[in-house]
């Protein structure tokens, strides 16, 4: 038997902004959520991003960090569409390359992959 992830677990100091901004994200739904958490998963639950309030800021490059592909349209698209939800393009000198390093409203780096994923 093995193990799997089913939960992704985020400090941050607003729990409901990233709850709100991941949801729209991946099309998660709340799950939980309290006054010092949130939780958000697709439907199944099978995984879940929980979000933990915790004081301390975001002081350098993420050393995990997640990465996303587009399920319904093209990357530019998709790009446009995170941009809009609140992400900012981030450059961590990665020169030229197939994804956009972007980082969510706390500052948390993550990557839009070229291609589509099924949804």
């Amino acid at each position: 038997m093995a193990s799997r992830i089913t939960e992704l677990v985020l400090d941050c100091t607003d729990p409901e902004r990233l709850a709100t901004f991941w949801g729209e994200v991946l099309g998660y739904e709340v799950l939980g959520r309290g006054d010092d958490w949130a939780e958000i998963g697709p439907p199944d639950k099978r995984s879940t991003l929980l979000f933990l309030r915790n004081p301390d800021r975001k002081l350098q490059k993420l050393r995990l960090h997640i990465d996303v592909t587009a399920t319904d349209r093209e990357q530019d698209a998709e790009l446009e569409r995170l941009l809009a939800l609140g992400a900012t393009p981030v450059d961590i000198s990665q020169g030229e390359v197939s994804w956009h390093v972007l980082a969510d409203p706390e500052g948390n780096e993550f990557c839009l992959l070229s291609g589509r994923a099924d949804p």
